[in-house]
């Protein structure tokens, strides 16, 4: 995993991706932010061969294929498994069977989705840097 790889965020809310835009903008990370609306898309994208995202953030209530669903099938095929790409929920439908569900999944985190600007700064600052810290597969360059 190359810290500086795309993050990938999938959020079907125009007003939410523009909080997110701002949000990585000022806290300045190098990795490049792409957006999918609904999680067939995003499938399309993490299909290809050459993509290696950092980490996905996904909503969980989406078009097309929910945050759940696109889960199982990133967790479910072997090339996408190997990739190991952190999986984190960020949404605001949360309830106890929606963190138990997505555990079950085996994402790597689950994250309230906060109205605030300075909420959603410290969420995301806390997210990057576990995942910058954290050593993965990917990290090595021996493979």
């Amino acid at each position: 995993m190359n810290n500086t790889n795309p993050i990938i965020i999938i959020e079907d809310d125009p007003d939410d991706q523009e909080l997110l835009k701002e949000v990585f903008k000022k806290l300045n990370y190098p990795n490049k932010i792409i957006f999918f609306f609904d999680g067939e898309d995003a499938l399309d994208f993490l299909n290809r061969k050459e993509v290696t995202p950092f980490l996905i953030l996904s909503d969980i209530n989406l078009p097309k294929l929910t945050g759940f669903a696109l889960r199982e099938k990133l967790k479910t095929d072997a090339e996408l498994t190997i990739k190991c790409i952190p999986y984190l929920f960020f949404s605001t439908a949360i309830s106890q069977k929606a963190v138990i569900d997505a555990y079950s999944l085996s994402v790597q985190g689950f994250f309230v989705k906060e109205s605030s600007m300075a909420e959603m700064e410290k969420t995301i600052t806390a997210i990057m840097e576990y995942w910058i810290r954290c050593a993965a597969p990917n990290n090595f360059n021996d493979q």
